[in-house]
């Protein structure tokens, strides 16, 4: 093996534990960091480990304490999956492990298919990533599965939501919401959420801003969900997806579940990820400095309505959820344009540096039109209600030198 089983305590700071956790050098020829295994299936020591591994694959039996199972096959876990799942779980204060997947929304949609049956409810904050909207009314509504959208940031309509919905199994919050960036106060849902006889499994796609600027298991959910193609791996180079829980029992019931779709980080990926777990709060430090700094250049321009965000906040529901759950307003911002779609298009248009593509949190800029990318699948009524208008860009900031940055989008405001 590769890995050493994780410690469930610790007095290292995440920064160091990210590094050293559950990974010994001397199971790996005297690796310091680890290497990449690619193997499909595994040789037991013995018969007996052979069945003892099964019987715990299956929960026929729980592992001892710092037990260290034999693995099975890759499908069901392999030693790079265990080193970045040990590795990555530091960074969410609270979380006693991680789950990871192929990509983000097979993350959710694994949390979703492993929690909810055909006739329970899932409660999901409005506007949210047009995939996750895909899924709860394309993909499992036909199934019995009720979506129950509630606006983003509506406190009081969240706990009713919570309090009266039938057969709630999950309240799915996106916060900062996607691409508007209103926030849902994490604590409040929580709180809500433990009040039924049942409680549901309070779930945060937490991909804006975590793991380094807010962290959803402190204020009270159970579950984390991350893209973890955005930040926390941060080139835009790969894909993947991250659960990382309070709860042991939801973990085992994850890798159950995934065991079962197949949809597990193959080994490439996961060495890859979990080298970049190191830099993210480095690279979101200065990204969210930069996003603040053009942000301040952009604010008072003539041909910017409005911009979405957390600093820039009027509201005062908005502000007291921000101050209470964030320690930085992150590095995405969205502009909505004086002259509509027509403004939108030709803003992305004259945009040197920062490329219009989807996707976020890579070290290059991007900007994108939500209302006909991401958010598309949405109705034009749907769309309305989510504030994602037509003159609205999504502006994913980098690691450029934030002048190049504001002189680029100066610019192209000036050529609409």
């Amino acid at each position: 093996m590769a890995r050493r089983p994780a410690s469930k305590s610790t007095t290292s700071s995440p920064a160091t534990e990210v590094l050293n956790r559950g990974f010994d050098p001397r199971l790996s020829v005297g690796s310091a960091r680890p290497a990449v295994f690619r193997s499909s299936t595994y040789v037991f020591s013995s018969p007996e480990s052979a069945e003892r591994a099964f019987a715990v694959a299956l929960g026929k039996l729980e592992p001892d304490i710092d037990e260290d199972v034999e693995l099975i096959y890759a499908r069901l876990s392999h030693p790079n999956a265990e080193i970045l799942e040990d590795q990555i779980t530091p960074l969410e204060p609270g979380g006693v492990g991680a789950v990871v997947f192929n990509t983000g929304m097979a993350a959710i949609s694994t949390l979703v298919l492993t929690l909810c049956r055909p006739g329970s409810a899932v409660i999901y904050t409005v506007p949210v990533y047009g995939g996750t909207h895909h899924l709860l009314h394309e993909l499992l509504a036909p199934y019995g599965i009720k979506p129950v959208p509630v606006p983003a940031g509506d406190t009081a309509a969240l706990s009713r939501a919570i309090e009266t919905t039938p057969d709630l199994r999950i309240v799915f919050i996106e916060t900062p919401a996607n691409p508007t960036l209103r926030m849902t106060d994490i604590r409040a849902a929580a709180e809500a959420a433990t009040q039924r006889s049942a409680p549901p499994v309070v779930a945060v796609d937490n991909t804006f801003l975590g793991p380094v600027f807010q962290h959803p298991l402190q204020q009270g959910a159970d579950v984390t969900v991350y893209s973890a193609t955005k930040y926390l791996a941060g080139f835009s180079d790969m894909l993947g997806g991250v659960i990382i829980a309070q709860k042991p029992e939801i973990l085992k019931s994850l890798k159950g579940t995934r065991a079962i779709l197949g949809n597990i980080l193959q080994a490439d990926e996961c060495w890859l990820l979990d080298s970049r777990l190191a830099t993210v709060s480095l690279r979101m430090t200065q990204q969210s400095k930069n996003a603040k700094r053009i942000v301040d250049r952009l604010a008072k321009h003539e041909k910017v309505s409005h911009i979405h965000y957390p600093p820039l906040f009027v509201d005062g529901e908005q502000k007291r959820i921000f101050r209470s759950q964030c320690q930085s307003p992150g590095a995405i911002f969205s502009l909505e344009l004086e002259g509509g779609k027509g403004a939108a298009f030709e803003f992305l248009r004259r945009l040197r540096l920062t490329k219009n593509a989807v996707s976020l949190g890579g070290m290059e800029s991007l900007a994108c039109h939500p209302a006909t990318t991401t958010h598309s699948e949405m109705s034009p009524a749907e769309l309305l209600d989510a504030g994602v208008k037509d003159n609205l860009v999504r502006v994913s900031v980098g690691i450029e030198n934030w002048r190049d940055l504001a002189r680029d989008y100066e610019d192209a405001l000036e050529a609409i």
